[in-house]
């Protein structure tokens, strides 16, 4: 089977506050796979097999492979169907031989032995967790961390109750069928991956104890967030600690609150601002290619399925704790992205679903390629909590004529902390904005913001900020959340 058509996207995002000079398909290229005639592939999870191939996993149970991914469309991709009657696979990895997929029952492999490209060998991993007949249940699962680990989230059942074994937990199964319970309090997962310094982090849903969807990091022994899964920490044997104190906030808690509160909860390490970065944040993906891919290697990748998106995370650590800043990356896919997947020779894979939960894209499923141009766009590289404010780092020299004060803006917001389902932005702080120094070659500057507000998301426009080519930023807004300050 062959794909037939390349198709290049690059429609305007509406919500950005600036004219732009510069599009995002001037760096970006996104390629379009038609799907085999007759089939439907919502792709869940990506994978390069030993012999080049990417495979792809579908929410329908199946696995596909396509030959030439890489070289189409100058060579005509070719689609084979390597597995199938899978239940929900929602993540695949591939080692020394065997693909590794995370079903909601179950954690299995499977390999190709007599050379056909189907695969004919399967062996469960680990099933420690179970399975129920939820529709509102399943399992993410990333790909190997580097001491050979699949970690694996479970969402809650019904994204409210733990019904079943380990619901609303983190997992960790090693390759050789280990696993243990790693982390409690998760509620709606829509992905989980692995970054280069070998931490997991998973993307958790708006809804009950979340009032906005985040990026949450996996600190072993943590408590995330959602008490309704905690009831299991009754078959951990005590491999955790004690069961975590419950918050019990019904109307107006903060993160903060629960921090001085509860010793094991852990916040969110980067907040993304729900109807702003995205309404469905899905899978993680660290940019492992070494700048084969662009400026921001390294960095994470986060899918979102509403808005048919990928965004762009930088995170550091203060004081112990993950935190960072949330930006646009690129938009106009054909259908939700749910899978995503970084190859070391700098090529990404993506892809999805409009099934169940509607997104901007036309299409009902997805498989996509993106490729950088080599072109480098004009973009905040880094942003880096300091005492009174921020470090800026740009991918361009900037012109300091326009580093200056009223070439920003900034609004600081928080959002509330209960059992209730969401939440509106709350405790609004405008602060003042100083622009203290910009570095000797132009490519970095700080900001001193007038109050800095330790728990809040500041975020932080530069619509007057210009390269020294003349160019604005080609995303001008970032989304700190601070969860420290740092001394």
């Amino acid at each position: 089977m062959m794909t037939k058509k390349i198709v290049f996207t690059s429609t305007l995002w509406v919500g950005l506050a600036t004219v732009q000079n510069a599009k995002e398909s001037d760096y970006y290229k996104v390629t379009t796979f038609d799907i085999p005639k007759g089939e439907v592939i919502e792709a869940t999870g990506f994978a390069v097999m030993d012999d080049g191939k990417v495979a792809v996993s579908s929410r329908r149970g199946q696995i596909w492979t396509i030959g030439n991914a890489d070289q189409f469309p100058a060579k005509p991709a070719v689609w084979n169907l390597f597995a199938e009657y899978l239940h929900e696979p929602l993540g695949i990895a591939f080692h020394d031989g065997w693909l590794y997929a995370t079903q909601r029952p179950e954690v299995t492999r499977m390999k190709d032995v007599d050379g056909d490209g189907r695969a004919d060998r399967y062996e469960t991993v680990s099933d420690d967790w179970g399975v129920s007949g939820d529709y509102h249940e399943f399992t993410f699962g990333s790909r190997f961390d580097p001491h050979g680990n699949i970690w694996t989230v479970h969402c809650l059942t019904g994204s409210y109750t733990s019904e079943a074994l380990y619901r609303g937990w983190v997992i960790k199964v090693n390759r050789d069928g280990t696993a243990a319970p790693i982390a409690c309090g998760v509620r709606s997962p829509g992905g989980i991956g692995v970054n280069l310094e070998g931490d997991a982090f998973y993307t958790d849903n708006q809804g009950t104890w979340n009032g906005s969807s985040s990026l949450k990091w996996v600190k072993p022994g943590s408590f995330l967030g959602n008490p309704n899964g905690n009831y299991h920490f009754k078959h951990t044997g005590g491999l955790l600690g004690k069961r975590p104190p419950e918050p019990n906030y019904s109307g107006d808690g903060r993160v903060t609150e629960a921090r001085s509160k509860i010793p094991t909860y852990v916040p969110p390490a980067v907040v993304l601002p729900h109807g702003k970065v995205g309404q469905s944040p899905t899978a993680v993906e660290p940019d492992s290619s070494n700048g084969k891919f662009g400026p921001f290697a390294g960095q994470m990748f986060v899918a979102e399925q509403t808005y048919g998106q990928v965004q762009r995370v930088f995170l550091e650590k203060v004081n112990g704790i993950y935190q960072g800043a949330a930006f646009h990356f690129l938009k106009g896919f054909t259908s939700g992205n749910i899978g995503l997947m970084i190859t070391a020779n700098g090529r990404m894979y993506t892809g999805g679903s409009n099934r169940g939960w509607g997104s901007w894209g036309p299409e009902l499923d997805s498989v996509e390629r993106v490729d950088w141009t080599g072109r480098m766009p004009f973009e905040i590289h880094q942003m880096r909590a300091r005492p009174d404010g921020f470090e800026l780092t740009f991918t361009q020299p900037i012109d300091p004529a326009s580093a200056k004060a009223a070439s920003f803006s900034c609004s600081a917001y928080t959002y509330r902390y209960s059992k209730g389902y969401g939440s509106p932005e709350l405790e609004n702080v405008d602060p003042q904005i100083v622009v203290t120094s910009v570095a000797p070659d132009r490519m970095s500057l700080r900001l001193k913001l007038t109050p800095l507000t330790k728990g809040h998301v500041h975020e932080l426009a530069a619509p007057g900020l210009k390269s020294t080519k003349g160019l604005n930023l080609l995303h001008d807004t970032a989304y700190y959340t601070l969860n420290e300050i740092p001394e």
